[in-house]
């Protein structure tokens, strides 16, 4: 049997991290990367990486250029490179990437939309 990818971070090379004990409401804007590991209610803008970790509990309405969900994620995503939801993770969402990959034992409730990187 295959083994299932896991998303294992070295937090180190990861620029910012919310931990998970912070809980945040508002417009989050950041450059480079992002990992979420506590709860986050409102807008996040990036033209880098959002990690959104096991542990968090994310409702919002993000543009990124890539999204990568083991947490729970509620709202709409739009991303200019890809969105992956690995095993675990909990979506109910919009998607919008050129490439969206939903790894076995995730679970998504939501639409995708595909579009050409171009």
């Amino acid at each position: 049997m295959a083994e299932i990818k896991e998303m294992v971070e070295d937090e180190n090379k990861i620029d910012t991290v919310i931990a998970d004990d912070i809980v945040f409401r508002g417009n989050l804007i950041f450059k480079s990367s992002l990992k979420i590991k506590g709860n986050i209610e409102g807008k996040i803008e990036s033209d880098g990486q959002l990690i959104i970790g096991r542990e968090a509990k994310v409702s919002a309405d993000v543009k990124a250029a890539e999204v990568n969900i083991s947490g729970q994620f509620n709202g709409k995503i739009r991303a200019t490179k890809k969105i992956e939801l690995l095993k675990k993770s909990r979506t109910a969402a919009d998607l919008i990437a050129p490439e969206v990959s939903i790894e076995p034992g995730a679970i998504f409730n939501g639409t995708c939309t595909m579009e050409d990187k171009g």
